[in-house]
């Protein structure tokens, strides 16, 4: 689920489910079939980060965003590949990507995961 959005749908009410829960959370049916997501979206809320958690200090400044997926669900990311001094916008179409997302260890293991940046 790192490098790809991979929920579920509901078979009782079609709905949409993202992370994976086993239930659906709109109706409160079973829901074990696998979904896989577009990745594309819009910006639904954001805000920056200045004061980073332990791992994240030498990202910081960054954007995390709470996404509308076009199926539905609200996913929450970093936002990547932004271009100097253009502000985001509600409503701005996204597409997720895979990206580094820290390295932990000493010995500087690598974690990626998905971000969304500006679709075009």
């Amino acid at each position: 689920q790192s490098y790809e959005l991979v929920g579920e749908v509901c078979g009782q009410c079609d709905a949409k489910i993202f992370p994976p829960r086993d239930v659906c959370t709109e109706c409160g049916h079973i829901a074990h079939a696998l979904f896989q997501f577009s990745g594309k979206g819009e910006v639904y809320s954001y805000t920056t980060v200045y004061d980073a958690p332990l791992g994240f200090e030498g990202q910081r400044p960054y954007t995390v965003a709470l996404v509308k997926l076009v199926e539905g669900p609200l996913v929450a990311a970093q936002l990547t590949d932004l271009e100097p001094g253009r502000s985001i916008q509600i409503g701005q179409p996204v597409e997720m990507v895979t990206r580094k997302l820290r390295e932990d260890g000493e010995k500087g293991m690598l974690v990626y995961g998905y971000k969304f940046r500006p679709r075009l």
